[in-house]
Protein backbone atom coordinates (compact mmCIF):
# COMPACT_ATOMS: atom_id res chain seq x y z
CA UNK A 1 0.00 0.00 0.00
CA UNK A 2 2.97 2.36 0.34
CA UNK A 3 3.03 3.52 -3.26
CA UNK A 4 5.14 6.61 -2.61
CA UNK A 5 7.91 4.79 -0.74
CA UNK A 6 8.22 2.15 -3.44
CA UNK A 7 8.16 4.85 -6.12
CA UNK A 8 11.05 6.70 -4.46
CA UNK A 9 13.04 3.48 -4.20
CA UNK A 10 12.38 2.57 -7.86
CA UNK A 11 12.45 6.04 -9.43
CA UNK A 12 15.78 5.54 -11.21
CA UNK A 13 14.48 2.48 -13.07
CA UNK A 14 12.52 2.14 -16.28
CA UNK A 15 8.76 2.72 -16.45
CA UNK A 16 8.20 -1.05 -16.50
CA UNK A 17 10.34 -1.48 -13.38
CA UNK A 18 8.57 1.37 -11.55
CA UNK A 19 5.18 -0.02 -12.59
CA UNK A 20 6.12 -3.44 -11.17
CA UNK A 21 6.98 -1.80 -7.86
CA UNK A 22 3.65 0.07 -7.83
CA UNK A 23 1.43 -2.95 -8.53
CA UNK A 24 3.28 -5.66 -6.59
CA UNK A 25 0.80 -5.73 -3.69
CA UNK A 26 -1.88 -6.78 -6.18
CA UNK A 27 0.14 -9.58 -7.79
CA UNK A 28 -0.31 -13.10 -6.43
CA UNK A 29 2.16 -15.93 -6.62
CA UNK A 30 5.78 -16.43 -7.58
CA UNK A 31 5.30 -17.14 -11.27
CA UNK A 32 5.78 -13.77 -12.96
CA UNK A 33 6.31 -15.11 -16.49
CA UNK A 34 3.22 -13.27 -17.78
CA UNK A 35 4.80 -9.89 -16.96
CA UNK A 36 7.43 -8.04 -19.01
CA UNK A 37 10.91 -8.72 -17.64
CA UNK A 38 11.44 -5.28 -16.08
CA UNK A 39 7.97 -5.33 -14.50
CA UNK A 40 8.69 -8.74 -12.97
CA UNK A 41 11.99 -7.34 -11.64
CA UNK A 42 10.03 -4.47 -10.11
CA UNK A 43 7.57 -6.84 -8.43
CA UNK A 44 10.45 -8.86 -6.97
CA UNK A 45 12.19 -5.67 -5.81
CA UNK A 46 9.02 -4.52 -4.05
CA UNK A 47 8.71 -7.88 -2.30
CA UNK A 48 12.35 -7.79 -1.13
CA UNK A 49 11.82 -4.30 0.27
CA UNK A 50 8.62 -5.36 2.06
CA UNK A 51 10.32 -8.41 3.59
CA UNK A 52 13.20 -6.27 4.86
CA UNK A 53 10.89 -3.59 6.28
CA UNK A 54 8.59 -6.15 7.94
CA UNK A 55 11.59 -7.67 9.71
CA UNK A 56 12.98 -4.37 10.99
CA UNK A 57 12.90 -3.88 14.77
CA UNK A 58 11.09 -0.51 14.45
CA UNK A 59 8.21 -2.14 12.59
CA UNK A 60 8.06 -5.01 15.07
CA UNK A 61 8.03 -2.51 17.96
CA UNK A 62 5.20 -0.52 16.34
CA UNK A 63 3.20 -3.72 15.95
CA UNK A 64 3.74 -4.55 19.64
CA UNK A 65 2.59 -1.05 20.65
CA UNK A 66 -0.56 -1.18 18.53
CA UNK A 67 -3.96 -2.18 19.96
CA UNK A 68 -4.30 -6.00 19.95
CA UNK A 69 -7.76 -5.98 18.33
CA UNK A 70 -6.45 -4.12 15.28
CA UNK A 71 -2.89 -5.50 15.18
CA UNK A 72 -3.62 -7.84 12.29
CA UNK A 73 -4.30 -4.80 10.07
CA UNK A 74 -1.46 -2.66 11.36
CA UNK A 75 0.86 -3.50 8.44
CA UNK A 76 -1.52 -1.82 5.99
CA UNK A 77 -1.78 1.27 8.19
CA UNK A 78 1.99 1.46 8.66
CA UNK A 79 2.59 1.32 4.91
CA UNK A 80 0.40 4.38 4.41
CA UNK A 81 1.84 6.17 7.46
CA UNK A 82 5.37 5.68 6.05
CA UNK A 83 4.16 7.37 2.86
CA UNK A 84 2.92 10.29 4.99
CA UNK A 85 6.32 10.81 6.58
CA UNK A 86 8.05 10.38 3.25
CA UNK A 87 5.75 12.95 1.65
CA UNK A 88 6.61 15.41 4.43
CA UNK A 89 10.33 14.70 4.10
CA UNK A 90 10.33 15.36 0.36
CA UNK A 91 7.62 18.04 0.34
CA UNK A 92 10.05 20.74 -0.82
CA UNK A 93 11.93 18.39 -3.18
CA UNK A 94 11.31 19.55 -6.74
CA UNK A 95 11.54 15.99 -8.05
CA UNK A 96 8.61 14.68 -5.98
CA UNK A 97 5.81 16.21 -8.11
CA UNK A 98 7.35 14.76 -11.27
CA UNK A 99 7.66 11.34 -9.63
CA UNK A 100 4.03 11.45 -8.51
CA UNK A 101 2.86 12.43 -12.00
CA UNK A 102 4.92 9.59 -13.47
CA UNK A 103 3.25 7.13 -11.06
CA UNK A 104 -0.22 8.42 -11.92
CA UNK A 105 0.53 8.22 -15.65
CA UNK A 106 1.70 4.60 -15.39
CA UNK A 107 -1.24 3.55 -13.23
CA UNK A 108 -3.66 5.33 -15.56
CA UNK A 109 -2.19 3.94 -18.79
CA UNK A 110 -1.84 0.32 -17.67
CA UNK A 111 -4.38 -1.99 -16.11
CA UNK A 112 -3.72 -2.91 -12.50
CA UNK A 113 -4.17 -6.44 -11.16
CA UNK A 114 -7.74 -7.18 -10.05
CA UNK A 115 -6.86 -7.05 -6.35
CA UNK A 116 -5.48 -3.52 -6.74
CA UNK A 117 -7.70 -2.10 -9.48
CA UNK A 118 -10.43 -0.69 -7.19
CA UNK A 119 -7.84 1.51 -5.43
CA UNK A 120 -6.22 3.00 -8.53
CA UNK A 121 -9.04 5.33 -9.57
CA UNK A 122 -9.48 6.99 -6.13
CA UNK A 123 -5.70 7.09 -5.66
CA UNK A 124 -5.34 9.20 -8.81
CA UNK A 125 -8.62 11.14 -8.67
CA UNK A 126 -8.14 12.20 -5.06
CA UNK A 127 -4.38 12.74 -5.52
CA UNK A 128 -3.44 10.54 -2.57
CA UNK A 129 0.30 10.63 -3.15
CA UNK A 130 0.46 14.42 -2.94
CA UNK A 131 -2.09 14.68 -0.15
CA UNK A 132 -0.32 12.19 2.12
CA UNK A 133 1.61 15.15 3.55
CA UNK A 134 -1.61 15.95 5.48
CA UNK A 135 -1.94 13.41 8.29
CA UNK A 136 -5.71 13.87 8.55
CA UNK A 137 -5.99 12.93 4.88
CA UNK A 138 -3.61 10.00 5.45
CA UNK A 139 -5.91 8.72 8.18
CA UNK A 140 -8.94 9.14 5.89
CA UNK A 141 -7.12 7.07 3.27
CA UNK A 142 -6.36 4.37 5.85
CA UNK A 143 -10.01 4.23 6.89
CA UNK A 144 -11.02 4.18 3.22
CA UNK A 145 -8.87 1.13 2.58
CA UNK A 146 -10.54 -0.48 5.61
CA UNK A 147 -13.97 0.01 4.01
CA UNK A 148 -12.82 -2.18 1.12
CA UNK A 149 -12.04 -5.08 3.47
CA UNK A 150 -14.67 -7.49 4.74
CA UNK A 151 -15.94 -7.25 8.30
CA UNK A 152 -15.64 -4.35 10.76
CA UNK A 153 -13.40 -1.48 9.67
CA UNK A 154 -10.40 -2.28 11.86
CA UNK A 155 -8.27 0.26 10.01
CA UNK A 156 -10.68 3.08 10.91
CA UNK A 157 -10.52 1.84 14.51
CA UNK A 158 -6.72 2.28 14.41
CA UNK A 159 -6.88 5.99 13.53
CA UNK A 160 -7.10 7.37 17.12
CA UNK A 161 -4.11 5.24 18.12
CA UNK A 162 -2.13 6.46 15.08
CA UNK A 163 -2.69 10.05 16.28
CA UNK A 164 -1.61 9.14 19.82
CA UNK A 165 1.51 7.29 18.66
CA UNK A 166 2.43 9.82 15.94
CA UNK A 167 5.69 11.05 17.53
CA UNK A 168 6.97 7.50 18.08
CA UNK A 169 5.95 6.47 14.56
CA UNK A 170 7.88 9.47 13.21
CA UNK A 171 10.91 8.39 15.21
CA UNK A 172 10.54 4.86 13.80
CA UNK A 173 10.41 6.24 10.26
CA UNK A 174 13.47 8.42 10.84
CA UNK A 175 15.43 5.29 11.70
CA UNK A 176 13.80 2.96 9.18
CA UNK A 177 14.07 4.97 5.94
CA UNK A 178 17.85 5.62 5.95
CA UNK A 179 18.48 2.05 7.15
CA UNK A 180 16.47 0.76 4.19
CA UNK A 181 18.58 2.76 1.76
CA UNK A 182 21.74 1.42 3.40
CA UNK A 183 20.43 -2.14 3.25
CA UNK A 184 19.60 -1.86 -0.45
CA UNK A 185 23.12 -0.62 -1.13
CA UNK A 186 24.39 -1.97 -4.43
CA UNK A 187 20.98 -3.46 -5.22
CA UNK A 188 19.97 0.04 -6.33
CA UNK A 189 20.95 -0.75 -9.92
CA UNK A 190 17.78 -0.89 -11.97
CA UNK A 191 16.84 -1.47 -15.59
CA UNK A 192 16.74 1.97 -17.18
CA UNK A 193 15.01 1.12 -20.43
CA UNK A 194 11.47 -0.03 -21.05
CA UNK A 195 11.17 -3.58 -22.27
CA UNK A 196 8.20 -5.57 -23.41
CA UNK A 197 7.59 -9.26 -23.81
Amino acid sequence: MNFLAHAWLARDGSDDFLYGNLIADGVKGRDLAAWPDDTALGIRHHRRVDAWVDGHHCVKAALRRSPPAQRRFMGIALDIVWDHFLSLEHHADASQPALIERCYRLLNERSAPDRLAPMVEPLITHDWLRRYADFDFTCQAIAGVGRRLSGPNRLAELVPWLHEDYAQLKSDFDELWPALFDALGTERRFPTHTTSK
